[in-house]
């Protein structure tokens, strides 16, 4: 199996890019309404808000924007989180829970908005989600998923295993839930968009820009880089499952999990005209879930958890290709050209943490893989909340302390055995 080596970091994504938030290194010293640690979804988002509400933003990303998480997505702009409904409700109590899943609900609308009002150039394509059931057990689940999501206001669609089959051009599942008001994306160029469109509402955003001390005095944040400060009366940390890179006085606490992703050269127009036609982004019931999905060029996405990077790469990429030959028999040996891992911040209980480690000063973290749409919608509402000085705009209620036990432990024990899932199932 051979891939593109210059593209196994953010791999396809940064291979279809085509236009670039041009962002250098903060060299002066800045004093602004609001700083934002971290230039993924969720800091784009905010500076964006900001920005377009009339304050001074300055965003500082140690690597390049969308680096992280964001720039190492599979694309889907779902609606809502992973959990089902009433879990969300069980969890937060009722008030709470229906104000979070409504507000998520409509997280897709946000995301298509923006990117139709700043002309953002990112394979946007709104044709929905499949989640699809790899086994009965599966399709029981999504059965109770349609009842609970229309119950609380969603327009789900269930789908049988032929209509499947015709949407998916795989016979492998035995049904699907369909949500018409998702879709997909090419999330480093959205991420990227965001930031243009920040940039020309006035906010400064300033990659390789590593926050190496960072203090709260006289009234105002301080953040020293290698070459530059920033004095900010708000602060938002949104580095999310990517926090090393900044000196926080309290690191946000997740299980940090790997996803990784192979992308195939381009299907054949023929092809393309039977494998997901319509252009849905797809993942599935198993407990190590996978996904799978087409781009703007025809090619085939396939996703899974684990590192394709780590020790276990190689399995990892076994497993895809013996999961593309299960799938669609006929493109077996089409050759994979990029592969790419990212990280994914997960809490136990599935819900993002909108956490206070100071004044007047937020961190956002725990998507659990759902970064688009929840991040878009988080990222905003902390810009308007911080700007403020009320909390009535968060989607959830912020927390002073939040903690996780044996987070390492944990992210070391989810990568095993997606590792030795995709062996076996390689195996059958």
């Amino acid at each position: 199996m051979t891939f593109d080596q210059a593209n196994t970091d953010q791999g396809l994504w940064a291979h279809s890019l085509t236009r670039r938030a041009e962002c250098g290194p903060l060299t002066q010293e800045l004093s602004v309404d609001l700083a934002i640690i971290g230039g993924g979804f969720t800091g784009c988002a905010a500076a964006l808000e900001a920005s377009a509400a009339g304050a001074s933003v300055a965003l500082v990303e140690a690597h390049d924007i969308g680096f992280g998480g964001s720039g190492r997505n599979v694309g889907l702009v779902n609606a809502g989180l992973w959990l089902p409904p009433e879990t969300i409700v069980d969890q937060m109590g009722d008030a709470p829970g229906r104000h979070l899943i409504d507000v998520l609900a409509r997280a897709p609308d946000m995301v298509f908005d923006l990117i139709n009002r700043h002309d953002i150039p990112c394979e946007a394509t709104r044709a929905g989600t499949l989640h699809l059931a790899h086994a009965p057990s599966g399709l029981q689940d999504l059965q109770e998923r349609f009842r609970q999501g229309n119950q609380f206001g969603a327009a789900l669609q269930l789908l049988d295993a032929e209509e499947t089959q015709q949407r998916t051009g795989s016979g492998a599942f035995h049904g699907a839930l369909l949500n018409p008001s998702a879709g997909t994306v090419q999330p480093l160029a959205y991420c990227h968009g965001l930031a243009r469109a920040a940039q020309a509402a006035g906010a400064q955003i300033f990659a390789q820009t590593a926050v190496q001390a960072l203090r709260h005095e006289g009234g105002m944040w301080h953040l020293s880089t290698e070459q530059g400060s920033l004095r900010a009366k708000a602060l938002l940390v949104a580095t999310n499952a990517y926090a090393e890179a900044a000196a926080l006085p309290a690191r946000p606490q997740y299980v940090p999990v790997n996803y990784c992703q192979f992308a195939t050269a381009p299907l054949s127009q023929e092809q393309q005209a039977r494998i997901l036609p319509a252009g849905e982004g797809c993942w599935d019931t198993a407990q190590v879930m996978s996904s799978v999905r087409r781009d703007a060029a025809g090619r085939l996405i396939v996703g899974g958890m684990g590192n394709s990077n780590g020790l276990g790469g190689a399995l990892h990429a076994g497993w895809a290709r013996h999961k593309l030959r299960s799938l669609f028999p006929e493109l077996g040996d089409l050759p994979f050209q990029h592969h790419w891992s990212g990280r994914i911040a997960m809490t136990r209980d599935h819900i993002p943490k909108v956490q206070v480690f100071g004044p007047n000063a937020y961190t956002i973290f725990g998507y659990s893989g759902r970064g688009i749409g929840p991040g878009t919608v988080f990222g905003s509402a902390a810009a308007q909340a911080l700007l403020s000085g009320t909390t009535d705009a968060l989607p959830v209620a912020p927390v002073e302390a939040y903690a996780e036990r044996f987070t390492a432990a944990q992210g070391a024990f989810f990568e095993f055995g997606a590792t030795m899932v995709h062996t076996l199932q390689r195996l059958r």
